[in-house]
């Protein structure tokens, strides 16, 4: 018989672990998706004059395989890329401005910053080869029951140390220089994490791989995959707050009591089988797990708040040297780590659904701008970035893990049956990660359901897979 399996959360990975189950135990599992505030998490969109806008996790990286295959599987499509050009502010001056010419970026990077440039790449490209292995193990049945066996199983333990140490200290240590790192790596890292250099080297690098280029982002918004994960496994979404969950036993197996809230009240559910894919820090969720032995421990660890507003107005240019808007040649604007910035970077953002007719405002027009920052803009750091404006629509979040180094890893397995999904965000925070993550929970809970113990934290796979094929 399958379980009924309960799922903890309709953000991606709740949806991606709802269909992997489906696809493993087959159509007729009973699956329950547990969400309060609605489908797809953090993947969501603001409206501007009648037009959609993503207000967070906007673009997904061409090696990103688990991605690729849900908009095929869902029959969605890559929305139309509006090109546009990036540089990095100092608060002063752009330290680095792109050009319409590839080649010629190239140049400035390697005229700036010589061979770090290039050691960057390579230290990069080397993170992703050992990385991409992940889709072979998965492909073959392959799960991991932690996140420091999974990435042993791709880079050895030097890729949990990565895990451990700072970005800057690995990038050192390969040969870039300190300037590199203070003008183009920490501009990346405060876009994405809204953190600095010394967020963990493994979160770094797959921040980094996201910023070669080659990205694109799902047309009509990225929560269309949530949605449509759902749809395509039927499952039951409940739309509920989850506040716990109770171990009972029933002919020996563990039977666990979901406990929830919702417009009604107070209620519960039996199942055989649960994964939360919601953070389980106290500082994001007050969760109690009840009658395990021993009792499940606490998750350290604290979340970064970041804050975006999405502001439809005039940029102020002269702010940024130009005193004629009309010469302003950037559609995305990053920031290097200086005191007195009080933003992380800001782009001139395209509606999730591009025409073929669209076009990006010219800079003197009135564009919609996404703005990421620490702390909500006050009126006068708006005034400092807009000559005008007609509306500010602002989004708090806890978004990503505060990566301090020197910390283990949140565990995969809270019980023989319980699974806990979002603690992959302390490697690495990104769509793909979480999906393979997803696809891990689901092979992992399969393998364990059906003793295959032959399929979960087995050494040396390269090898094994090697064989296999």
């Amino acid at each position: 018989r399958s379980p009924p399996a309960a799922v903890v959360g309709a953000g991606l990975g709740g949806s991606a672990v709802a269909y992997f189950l489906q696809q493993h135990f087959g159509p007729q599992v009973q699956l329950d998706v547990y969400e309060p505030a609605g489908v797809g998490g953090r993947l969501a969109t603001v409206t501007v004059n009648k037009q959609q806008y993503e207000s967070r996790g906007a673009s997904i990286h061409a090696l990103s395989l688990h991605m690729q295959d849900f908009v095929k599987i869902l029959g969605l499509k890559h929305r139309r890329e509006v090109p546009g050009k990036s540089a990095i502010f100092s608060g002063e001056h752009f330290v680095l401005e792109e050009t319409d010419w590839y080649l010629l970026n190239l140049f400035r990077l390697w005229w700036h910053y010589g061979i770090s440039f290039l050691r960057l790449q390579m230290w990069v490209e080397e993170v992703m080869e050992k990385f991409m292995r992940i889709y072979k193990y998965q492909a073959h049945g392959y799960a991991f029951s932690s996140l420091e066996e999974l990435l042993r199983s791709l880079g050895g333990d030097a890729f949990v140390n990565m895990t451990q140490r700072s970005v800057a200290e690995s990038l050192l240590e390969v040969g870039v220089t300190q300037r590199f790192v203070d003008d183009v790596v920490a501009a990346v890292l405060r876009s994405s994490y809204g953190q600095s250099v010394l967020v963990p080297a493994f979160a770094g690098a797959m921040s980094l791989v996201g910023a070669q280029g080659s990205t694109w982002a799902v047309d009509g918004g990225n929560k269309l995959v949530c949605s449509g994960l759902l749809k395509l496994t039927k499952a039951n979404i409940i739309p509920a707050r989850v506040t716990g969950v109770s171990l009972h036993s029933s002919e020996g197996r563990p039977l666990y009591q979901v406990h929830y809230e919702d417009s009604e009240g107070q209620g519960s559910a039996f199942y055989d089988m649960v994964v939360v894919t919601t953070p389980l820090h106290p500082s994001r969720s007050n969760f109690t797990f009840e009658n395990f032995e021993p009792p499940i421990a606490d998750f350290p660890g604290a979340f970064q708040p970041s804050v975006t507003s999405v502001v439809h107005g005039y940029l102020n240019s002269s702010y940024f040297g130009f005193p004629d808007p009309k010469l302003f040649p950037f559609a995305s604007i990053l920031t290097t780590d200086t005191p007195d910035l009080f933003f992380n970077a800001m782009d001139n953002i395209c509606p999730v659904n591009v025409s073929a007719a669209f076009r990006r405002k010219q800079p003197q027009e009135a564009a919609v701008w996404r703005v990421l920052s620490q702390q909500p803009l006050d009126k006068q750091q708006l005034k400092t970035l807009f000559r005008s404006y007609y509306s500010v629509q602002v989004t708090e979040w806890q978004t990503y893990p505060r990566y301090d180094a020197a910390r283990s890893l949140p565990p995969i397995v809270l019980h023989e049956n319980l699974f806990y999904l979002s603690g992959v965000e302390w490697v690495a925070s990104s769509m793909e990660m979480i999906a393979v993550a997803a696809k891990n929970v689901a092979l992992l809970a399969y393998n364990r359901w059906h003793q295959d113990l032959e399929k979960i934290d087995q050494k040396d796979l390269m090898h094994k897979v090697k064989t296999e094929l």
